[in-house]
């Protein structure tokens, strides 16, 4: 008799650009985007990196040590404007179009705090197969300069849903480079571990490899394609540009199985949607002789201690 919890999960990684500081104009695309994956029968789909409404590459809000600028400030409220509320008529949209894929969808945006006109946080949104918000990941530490424009997460939303396909979870761009924060996500059992990044070096690549065979989990990396001349001309702080690359962001999306062989990708200069089909028993088959939070763990020597840590999310 044919497990149908094993059966392979076709997953879908959309390698794309946003319009770039337009919510409203990126979320109809991400719509388009969603129902041409829905369309090759997928049933998980991942977005970039603050994908809604934009990774403010190669900005710096006109802030140095000891000063910042109006021009900056401009560029920050214009960005803060194009932000997510969670829920929001965004969040509705992007759930409803899940629901008519019939996939469950993450996608990184920035989200606006409820409580004020202030912080902004570099967000990770889980929707299901029926159009529910199922949970967010905040990143928990932004690199160099994102921590001018992103507050920082914690442990509360170190999101893993356990769903009929699998137990899918993930960290955030350099988040992957953070020993613990891997281990939080294997504690739980992760199998689909997403990536979505802003890093298009030939090194991610080697992390997303590594993470696959320390997890034993299918990896999922993520990153948008973008090129200068995306950027509106009337962009506060659009001169700063001037000597960036024409090409911003090359992308380097990629799918790998939980014994580091690549399945999809990795996917360069152009923009583009990787499908792969996921074969539960691999991580099943990976785990034999490697197993992160098993018999390769020496709970005898090493501890983990995560504050504030929820539970996976079952999903019925």
């Amino acid at each position: 008799m044919i497990n149908q919890s094993n059966l392979p999960t076709r997953a879908a990684v959309v390698q794309a650009a946003p319009i770039l500081f337009d919510r409203d104009a990126t979320v109809e695309k991400t719509v388009k985007l969603i129902k041409e994956a829905g369309r090759e029968g997928t049933k998980l789909i991942l977005f970039p990196e603050a994908f809604i409404p934009a990774y403010p590459r190669g900005l710096s809000f006109g802030a140095v040590v000891g000063s910042r600028s109006e021009k900056g400030r401009e560029l920050w409220q214009l960005y803060w404007e194009n932000s997510v509320d969670i829920p929001s008529p965004a969040t509705e949209t992007l759930g409803k179009a899940s629901k008519e894929a019939g996939a469950y969808t993450a996608i990184g945006v920035i989200e606006r705090d409820p409580r004020g006109k202030g912080t902004l946080y570099c967000t990770l949104l889980y929707f299901g197969p029926d159009g529910s918000l199922l949970g967010k990941h905040r990143k928990l530490k932004p690199t160099a300069s994102e921590r001018i424009v992103w507050g920082e997460g914690n442990g509360t939303t170190l999101t893993v849903l356990d769903t009929e396909i699998g137990k899918i979870g993930g960290l955030i761009c350099w988040e992957n480079y953070m020993p613990l924060a891997r281990m939080a996500m294997y504690n739980h059992g992760v199998e689909i571990f997403l990536a979505p990044t802003a890093d298009a070096r030939d090194t991610w690549q080697a992390t997303m490899s590594h993470i696959a065979c320390e997890g034993r989990c299918f990896v999922l990396g993520c990153n948008q394609f973008v090129t200068k001349d995306m950027y509106p001309d009337s962009l506060p702080g659009i001169d700063e540009l001037a000597n960036q690359p024409d090409i911003m962001s090359r992308g380097g999306s990629v799918i790998i199985s939980p014994m580091g062989k690549i399945l999809a990708g990795p996917l360069f200069n152009r923009e583009g949607i990787l499908y792969a089909d996921l074969d539960r028993t691999e991580v099943v088959k990976g785990k034999m002789d490697f197993d992160v939070i098993g018999h390769y763990a020496r709970p005898d020597i090493f501890h983990l201690t995560i504050a504030n840590q929820p539970l996976p999310i079952k999903i019925k």
